[in-house]
Parts: structure tokens; C-alpha cells; sequence
């Protein structure tokens, strides 16, 4: 088995139609607080990170915060994370991939409250299962 066949991923990615996630880059000599205006649409999630679609490349390793809309809840879950990667998109609305690793979860200083990953475990359900009845 070759190197580019191995998934180093921790965790099984989901597909997530319907879901969509804006966000705010974290810069050192930033101002900007707020999130992008614009929604993305989000390829796949796992408890581990994400990839989602976007018009600009980012910068690999820049600090990120997300704010992610799940179809039928009422608030976004934000969570904070790093860009990992960006590569170009075979589609021609969204020029760039862009994949995010989550920070850990925990209840230290900048880590993401563990109620997220427990969302994002029921999410993992809710689709796993979803998808299984439309493979059927």
C-alpha cells in the first residue's frame, strides 16, 4: 500500500448536507472581530476537523474560529481551530478546499467545551445513519 492511500484521520468523516459555516480568521495584528457575512458550504465534519468550500485560499497553519449552522438548531456551535490545508476545488462556484483541524476539547484555555463534541457526536449519528438509509 502506497503513503497517499493511507487515511491518517482519527476519526471517520461525515458528509453534511445542509450544513454551512462562517468564520473569522484569527490574526496576530488583526482588528477584525467579526465573522465572514458570507456562508460556506460544509463538505464533511468529523470530531476531529473539517473541510469546507471557499472563494480565497487561507493561510496553512492560521488560527481560525467557526461558527457552524446545523440544519434544524437554533444556534451555530463555534469552535476554534486551524487551517491545515487548502487546495483547489474541482467545482467551478467554490475555488478552494479548505480543511480545518478543531482544537482539542477540554476545559482549558483555548480549547473548545466539550458539549461541542458531544454535537458533533450526535451529528456523526444523525448522518451515519442517514446516510446508510439512502445507500439502501
Amino acid at each position: 500500500m502506497e503513503y497517499q492511500d493511507l487515511d491518517r484521520r482519527a476519526y471517520k468523516r461525515i458528509k453534511t448536507p445542509g450544513v454551512i459555516v462562517s468564520y473569522k480568521q484569527e490574526k496576530f495584528f488583526s482588528s477584525k472581530k467579526q465573522y465572514a457575512e458570507e456562508l460556506h458550504p460544509v463538505v464533511d465534519i468529523s470530531r476531529g476537523g473539517m473541510r469546507f468550500m471557499e472563494h480565497e485560499p487561507f493561510t496553512t497553519a492560521s488560527k481560525i474560529s467557526l461558527k457552524i449552522f446545523l440544519p434544524a438548531e437554533n444556534s451555530p456551535i463555534i469552535l476554534k481551530g486551524r487551517v491545515r490545508w487548502a487546495s483547489l476545488n474541482p467545482t467551478i462556484i467554490y475555488k478552494y478546499q479548505i480543511g480545518i483541524q478543531f482544537n482539542s476539547f477540554g476545559m482549558k484555555k483555548g480549547h473548545n467545551h466539550p458539549e461541542i463534541l458531544e454535537k458533533i457526536i450526535e451529528l456523526e449519528k444523525k448522518f451515519l445513519i442517514d446516510n446508510k438509509a439512502f445507500a439502501h
